[in-house]
């Protein structure tokens, strides 16, 4: 079963399979942040953006920068590195917004 596994993704040992199927996980977990902005759009018949959708950017984009730097890929490191931040800032804005309307 590794084995087939192995050579399905085209890797050499189980390591590096291990940060295949993470990566592969990061990008699902990235994916998923549009299904959740689809589905609370249509549920208001309105294009929303749900604060869901900023925290699986968050996570997915530390997943796959996470991945990237492993991989050692600049373009890579740098596009989700930039879009960390702005994933932060955006949750920090809506959380400050949050305290001061209470």
């Amino acid at each position: 079963m590794i084995d087939h596994l192995l050579k399905l993704f085209h890797v050499e040992n189980g390591t590096e399979l291990a940060w295949v199927l993470f990566g592969l996980s990061a990008q699902l977990m990235f994916t998923a942040r549009f299904l959740v902005q689809w589905i609370a759009s249509e549920k208001a018949q309105d294009s929303v953006m749900p604060v869901a959708f900023w925290y699986f950017s968050l996570l997915g984009g530390v997943m796959l920068l996470s991945y990237a730097l492993y991989r050692h890929d600049p373009v890579f490191v740098l596009g989700q590195a930039l879009g960390v931040v702005i994933y932060s800032r955006n949750l920090w804005l809506i959380h400050a917004k949050r305290r001061r309307d209470s």
